[in-house]
């Protein structure tokens, strides 16, 4: 949402591009087609993708996602390569109609240790893109962009609050109840309430715990 906000700031058209894996968070579907419609997009395109046919993560098996607090390995919540599909799957859409500024919201300081939110990641996979399209072989370049990427999660907050936007329309949480609040205690949960609490800002987001 803040990434979209941002692009749509600096004066870009916004075709939003939303992945639904199979993913156990399926909630977050509903709010980037919310998010898109309040961003005014050109278009949406939610593209089917069974990532569970995989699995390998909390995500997308049956493995519970851990609820006992931010930790320093990586998380069971990874999902093998997750970001380098989507962007290959967003490159291949840019590439056929014809745009060259790709935007992505990955954040590499208050995260969960993802390997692939880090900046060695994108930097790698703009260089690929050059090498893996017809518009890079005929010299033109494609822009990854990743506002997000070395704030803390009280910086997104505010990026939030002076974009004007309702932080309850964006999802963040891993482990949606079955009465459609956030369950509070994921790790994705529990860095998205710090954040706001770090910001001195309201979170309108409706928790279980």
């Amino acid at each position: 949402m803040v990434t979209a906000g941002i692009a749509r700031e600096q004066g870009f058209a916004i075709n939003a591009l939303t992945i639904d894996y199979n993913q156990r968070h399926r909630r977050e579907i509903d709010a980037a087609r919310l998010i898109a419609g309040v961003l005014g997009a050109t278009r949406h395109v939610v593209l089917p993708l069974d990532l569970r046919q995989f699995g390998g993560s909390a995500l997308t098996d049956d493995i519970a996602v851990p609820k006992d607090g931010v930790g320093t390995d990586i998380p069971v919540t990874y999902v093998p390569a997750r970001n380098l599909v989507f962007l290959s799957l967003t490159l291949a859409w840019a590439e056929a109609i014809g745009a060259r500024d790709i935007f992505i919201g990955v954040n590499a300081l208050d995260y969960s240790g993802y390997p692939d939110c880090r900046p060695e990641f994108i930097e790698g996979f703009a260089r690929l893109a050059e090498l893996a399209t017809k518009a890079g072989a005929e010299g033109q370049g494609f822009n990854i962009h990743a506002p997000l990427q070395f704030l803390g999660k009280a910086e997104i907050a505010v990026e939030a609050h002076r974009l004007g936007f309702d932080p309850a329309i964006s999802w963040s949480c891993y482990d949606p109840q079955p009465d459609g609040a956030a369950c509070g205690l994921c790790d994705s949960c529990r860095l998205r309430r710090d954040g706001f609490a770090k910001a001195g800002l309201v979170d309108t987001t409706r928790y279980a715990i």
